[in-house]
């Protein structure tokens, strides 16, 4: 009975060290995923080293949005006419065309406000747009033409407006603190061009497209 006893405790031991030795391990595992959880979110949150050209002011901030958007502008005036032709609804049609010739005044526009702040116009690639605008084919590569093609026409050009409409309300602002009063007349027309169109585009997509895409 003794030696049975003994086993007995011995495997409770054995089984016991067992326990704490699966328990500190996995404690030590623990440890190690915080680590290097730690580590990849310090690393991801490291500051970043400005550009040689980095804006100094809001002034130079306000130009470098001009740029933006005078490349966005720009790019839309060849991208439009895609989206146009590939729309089945004669509204819809007639709303990205009408939209085209107000982004040509827009260019025009953005030409005059970089005059206003004594600036030389120039395009910089504008990023969002450049991502916007390959969303938007890549939408219409995946829809058959019709009503669903048209309303992810309209989804797409939506999200263009949105962005512009962010963009224009900022330099706006910024014309404004600046106080420099023409270049803020100019962007804030655009700026409410920017806002009708979405509307325009919103009222069509319920009162029509999305309707028939069902």
């Amino acid at each position: 009975m003794a030696k049975t006893a003994t086993k007995s405790a011995t495997a409770k031991s054995s089984g016991s060290k067992s326990t704490a030795t699966k328990t500190s391990s996995a404690k030590s595992d623990s440890a190690k995923s915080a680590t290097t959880k730690k580590t990849t979110t310090t690393k991801s949150a490291a500051k970043i080293k400005p550009a040689s050209d980095a804006a100094e002011s809001l002034r130079e901030f306000l130009v470098d949005g001009l740029k933006d958007m005078y490349w966005a502008e720009k790019a839309l005036v060849k991208n439009l006419p895609k989206m146009a032709k590939n729309a089945t609804s004669p509204k819809l049609v007639e709303a990205i065309n009408k939209h085209l010739e107000e982004t040509e005044i827009q260019v025009t526009r953005l030409e005059d406000a970089f005059k206003a702040l004594g600036e030389k116009a120039k395009a910089e690639k504008c990023d969002a747009m450049d991502g916007l605008l390959k969303e938007a084919e890549s939408i219409m590569k995946e829809t058959e033409p019709g009503a669903v093609r048209d309303a992810a026409i309209i989804a797409a050009a939506q999200k263009v407006e949105h962005y512009e409409i962010a963009s224009y309300g900022t330099l706006v602002t910024y014309a404004k603190l600046l106080e420099e009063t023409e270049a803020q007349e100019l962007l804030s027309t655009t700026l409410n061009e920017e806002k009708n169109c979405d509307t325009d585009l919103t009222e069509l997509a319920v009162s029509e497209i999305n309707l028939s895409a069902k």
